[in-house]
C-alpha cells in the first residue's frame, strides 16, 4: 500500500566542509531509506538544508574577514556539491537564509506565543568578555553538575542527557577562546516546555518501538523540563515578529529553535518549487503519513523532546490549549527518530574543532561515493560508537566490496558476454539452481523488512549473504568447464546473472551508483537509481532578488523497484567494467597523506 513517507535528515552547520562524521549520521542512513521507500512504491519526500544561523557562522565569519551571509554562502556551496557527490537524493536541500524559512519560522514563533507557549523571562546570559558577543549555549562548555562529565555543553549533558544552563556548569569556558564568560540579565523569549510536559511524556510513552538510545536520551532530558530561551543576544538571525520587538537590532531568533523548523520550511518550499504549493501537507497533516528524523546522538533531545513539543504548541495539543495556524493548520508528530552514535577517529569524535577529520569532499575525490556509503552502511555508528580506521576501511574495501561483490558482478558478466553476448537461455534447473533463486527471491522479504526498521547494517549483511550464496554456487558450479555442455553452462550463467540482477536491486539503495552500472552491463537503459542534481534557484524580485543552489531530482521516473526483476533471455550484455577499486595495503597503515591526523 503506497503511503506518504517524509524522511528528513539533520541540518550541517554551514561553517565549513563537512566530514564523514556528519554523513554517516544524518546524510548516508536517511538516502539509503528513502531510497528503499521509493522502490517499493510510496511517495516519499527527503529534505534538508544547511544551518545557516547562529554563532557558529559569525565566529567562522570572523576568523576568515567574511560577513556571516558570505561565510553561509560559500560553505553552503561546498556542502552542496559533497552532498549531491556522495549521491543523496534530497527532493529538497536547501538553507535556512531564505525568506520562505524566515516567514515559517516567524509563523511557528507567533502561534506558540499567541498560544501562551511562548513566554518572556530574565536570565543570565553568556558574553564573551573580549568580543561583548552572546556566547550560544553550545559553545559553552564545563563540568556536568550531574554525572561531572568534563565535556557538557551549555545547553545539555551528552553524557547523561540532563538538560543545563550554562550557569549549571561548573568551571564553564567558550569552546571557541577558552575564556571565562560574563554572565549577565537579560530578557528573552522561552518555550515554555513545562506547560508541554504533560502531553509530551505521554506522546513519548508511546514510542515504545523506537531504538533504546533515543528513548533513554528522552527520557532523562524530559524528566525536569525548564523553560528554554528561543531568542538570544545577536544581530545574525531571524528577527523576533512580537510588537516591540522587530526592530531590535541585537535580539534574534536562537539558532536551534529555527533550525528545527527547517524541516516544514524545506517541505514547504519544495512544494511551491515544484508548482503544487499545497503538496507539502501530504506529509504534514495526514494522520496516516510517517515521518522519519535521521541525525547523530548530539541532536536527539531537540528531535524527540523540543520539537514535539514545539509541534504541540502548534496544535494547541499542550496544557493551555490553543488554536493552530491557519496557515500551516494541525501539523502531524514524528514517526520516529532515528539516532546514529558517533564515528570515532582513534578513540575520539571524528570533529573538526579536535582537529580530527576527514572530510567528505576529499574522500569522495579517493575513493568514490560507494566506498564510503558501504562502509558507514556496514561498519558505521548505527547503535554504538564506531572507530574510524584506515585497516577496516581498505579491508571491507577489498574483501567484501570488491572481491565479494565486485568480482560476482564482473565473472558472471564476462562468461555470458564471452559465451553468448547476451543473456543465456535457462533450460531445466536442478535442485541447487532452484535453491539459489528460492534464496535470492526471499531476501526481498528480508532486507526490506530490515529496511523498514532502519536496521541499515543487519539489511546489507542480508543483502551481500545473497552475493555470497552465488560466488559459491558458480565455484561449485564451474562454468568454465562446461564447453562441452553448453546447455548446462547457459543454464548455470542466467541463474548467477539473475542472482546478479536480484542482490544489485538488494544493494541498490546502499550503492546506487554501481547499482546504475551493474544495470547498464545487463542490458537495461534509461535511469535505473536516480541521482541528485545542482540547480540554481531564486526568490524575491528586483534589488532584493538572490539566487542559490540547492539540490532536487526527478526520481520518479527512476526504473528502480523492490523485487526481483526476470532477466530475459537474449538481452544484448555490456562489456564489463570495473565497479571498484582495490585499495593499497599501505593504506591500511595512516590512510592517504591528505587523512593524517
Amino acid at each position: 500500500m503506497c503511503a506518504h513517507i517524509l524522511a528528513t535528515a539533520a541540518w550541517p552547520y554551514a561553517n565549513g566542509p563537512r566530514h564523514i562524521g556528519h554523513v554517516s549520521g544524518f546524510g548516508v542512513p536517511s538516502d539509503v531509506f528513502a531510497r528503499y521507500m521509493r522502490m517499493s512504491g510510496n511517495e516519499v519526500l527527503l529534505v534538508s538544508g544547511s544551518d545557516e544561523h547562529g554563532t557558529a557562522i559569525q565566529v567562522k565569519a570572523e576568523a576568515e574577514g567574511l560577513t556571516p551571509q558570505q561565510t553561509a554562502d560559500k560553505y553552503h556551496d561546498v556542502i552542496v556539491h559533497d552532498l549531491q557527490g556522495l549521491g543523496l537524493s534530497y527532493d529538497l536541500y536547501t538553507r535556512t537564509t531564505t525568506r520562505n524559512h524566515e516567514a515559517v519560522t516567524q509563523e511557528v514563533f507567533r502561534t506558540l506565543y499567541a498560544n501562551g507557549y511562548v513566554i518572556e523571562k530574565t536570565q543570565l546570559g553568556a558574553l564573551s568578555p573580549s568580543t561583548g558577543r552572546t556566547l550560544a549555549d553550545r559553545y559553552i562548555e564545563g563540568t556536568c553538575p550531574f554525572c561531572k562529565f568534563p565535556r557538557a555543553r551549555g545547553d545539555q549533558c551528552d553524557n547523561c542527557g540532563n538538560q543545563l544552563d550554562p550557569t549549571d556548569l561548573i568551571n564553564p569556558h567558550s569552546r571557541i577562546d577558552g575564556e571565562v564568560p560574563e554572565f549577565v540579565e537579560t530578557t528573552h523569549f522561552f518555550l515554555d516546555l513545562p506547560a508541554l510536559a504533560e502531553q509530551l511524556m505521554a506522546w513519548l510513552d508511546s514510542r515504545q518501538d523506537w531504538r533504546p538510545n533515543v528513548l533513554n536520551f528522552s527520557y532523562n532530558f524530559a524528566k525536569e523540563l525548564k523553560p528554554r530561551a528561543i531568542t538570544r543576544d545577536l544581530d545574525w538571525g531571524i528577527p523576533i515578529p512580537v510588537k516591540g520587538w522587530e526592530n531590535e537590532d541585537m535580539k534574534r531568533i536562537y539558532v536551534w529553535f529555527d533550525a528545527v523548523i527547517g524541516y516544514l520550511s524545506a517541505s514547504i518550499e519544495w512544494a511551491a518549487r515544484t508548482g503544487q504549493p499545497d503538496a507539502w501537507k501530504d506529509w504534514w497533516q495526514d494522520p496516516e503519513a510517517r515521518s522519519y528524523y535521521f541525525m547523530g546522538k548530539d541532536n536527539i533531545v531537540f528531535h524527540s523532546v523540543i520539537w514535539p513539543s514545539m509541534l504541540l504548541g502548534l496544535n494547541g495539543e499542550g496544557s493551555r490549549g490553543g488554536t493552530p495556524s491557519h496557515w500551516l493548520g494541525t501539523l502531524d508528530m514524528p514517526t520516529e527518530v532515528v539516532s546514529s552514535e558517533f564515528l570515532t577517529m582513534k578513540g575520539s569524535k571524528v570533529d573538526t574543532s579536535e582537529g580530527v577529520v576527514i572530510y567528505v569532499g576529499d574522500f569522495l575525490r579517493e575513493f568514490g561515493p560507494d566506498a564510503l556509503r558501504y562502509y558507514i552502511a556496514v561498519a558505521g555508528p548505527e547503535n554504538r560508537d564506531t572507530d574510524f580506521t584506515w585497516d577496516e576501511f581498505v579491508r571491507r574495501n577489498n574483501n567484501e566490496l570488491a572481491n565479494e561483490w565486485g568480482n560476482l558482478v564482473n565473472r558472471s558478466v564476462s562468461m555470458a558476454f564471452k559465451n553468448n553476448g547476451a543473456i543465456p537461455e535457462a533450460h531445466e534447473l536442478t535442485a541447487d539452481d532452484e535453491a539459489l533463486l528460492a534464496a535470492s527471491r526471499e531476501a526481498f522479504n528480508t532486507v526490506g523488512a530490515l529496511l523498514e526498521q532502519c536496521k541499515f547494517r543487519a539489511a546489507i549483511t542480508e543483502a551481500m549473504r545473497v552475493a555470497a550464496q552465488a560466488n559459491q554456487y558458480i565455484s561449485q558450479q564451474e562454468p568454465w568447464k562446461l564447453k562441452d555442455d553448453p546447455i548446462r553452462r547457459d543454464t548455470v550463467l542466467n541463474t548467477a546473472l539473475q542472482v546478479v540482477s536480484d542482490a544489485n536491486t538488494l544493494l541498490t539503495p546502499f550503492l546506487p551508483h554501481s547499482a546504475q552500472k551493474i544495470f547498464e552491463m545487463l542490458g537495461g537503459t534509461g535511469v535505473w537509481a536516480a541521482q541528485p542534481e545542482i540547480r540554481t534557484v531564486s526568490e524575491g524580485a528586483g534589488e532584493q532578488a538572490t539566487s542559490y543552489p540547492v539540490l532536487m531530482g526527478d526520481y520518479a521516473h527512476e526504473q528502480a523497484r523492490w523485487e526481483s526483476r526476470p532477466i530475459v533471455a537474449g538481452t544484448p550484455l555490456s562489456k564489463p567494467v570495473p565497479l571498484f577499486t582495490k585499495l593499497d595495503e599501505k593504506l591500511a597503515d595512516h590512510g592517504p597523506e591528505w587523512a593524517a591526523v
